[in-house]
């Protein structure tokens, strides 16, 4: 199994503040694994790491062959080409239908056929089962419907990398579980996700590797079906 991300003693910054240090993790192809950790322990700033929002402060990073300490700002935008993206916020474009919101991620990423985009586009939405909701504008969706739709976008590209931060926190049950079986699925599949969640019951539900942050560090690497407690 070839390993996607590769951090070896890794610190990161926010306006001056060191928020983790002394990071050593490695992740494969394929895995699927949860950050647990309380509010503010760094697990946002990790998964900001991944694709060059938050610089790497000291260390060394790996991210999908990039030397991430020394990345250039032109080679960023292709680095997040390969890495799909699922907010909490779902950050839909409002003035979109679900397919425009989808052809302008294509338009965006380098795609010039349409009939190809438009293929696409239907591949991901059944996926999702979403294909008949093409259509519609984000407000008219539940908040469920907005984040398949913002899951099918993060796998217009067929990433590599899968990143989720908290995707089933404002999701009802029956939802969040639809969510977090279609996470299974891709990780089945190859891509390797990694995702921070508060949401203990579904871990257990479906237990992966889990790393938990606290103390400004990865404090455990564990699988999470051997946790009892957590934040």
């Amino acid at each position: 199994m070839a390993n996607l991300i590769e951090y070896r003693n890794v610190e990161l910054h926010r306006n001056d503040v060191v928020v983790l240090k002394n990071v050593s993790v490695t992740i494969g192809e394929g895995e699927l694994v949860y950050l647990t950790g309380k509010v503010g322990s760094g697990k946002s700033s990790f998964l900001k790491s991944l694709y060059a929002e938050i610089p790497i402060a000291a260390g060394k990073a790996d991210v999908l062959g990039r030397d991430m300490a020394t990345i250039r700002r032109r080679d960023i935008p292709l680095l997040r080409r390969e890495i799909g993206i699922v907010f909490q916020d779902f950050r839909l474009l409002p003035d979109r239908s679900v397919f425009d919101n989808l052809m302008f991620v294509l338009g965006a990423t380098g795609w010039s056929d349409k009939d190809e985009k438009t293929e696409r586009i239907e591949s991901v939405l059944r996926e999702m089962g979403m294909l008949n909701k093409g259509y519609k504008m984000p407000h008219a969706l539940s908040g469920g419907e907005q984040q398949r739709v913002v899951m099918a976008r993060a796998l217009l590209n067929r990433p590599k990398l899968l990143i989720a931060d908290e995707p089933t926190g404002n999701l009802d049950p029956e939802t969040a579980e639809i969510i977090m079986r279609r996470f299974r699925e891709i990780a089945n599949d190859g891509t390797t996700v990694v995702m921070a969640t508060h949401n203990l019951s579904m871990i257990e539900r479906y237990p992966a590797r889990t790393l938990r942050f606290a103390g400004r560090r990865i404090e455990s690497d564990t699988c999470s079906s051997d946790l009892q407690t957590a934040d």
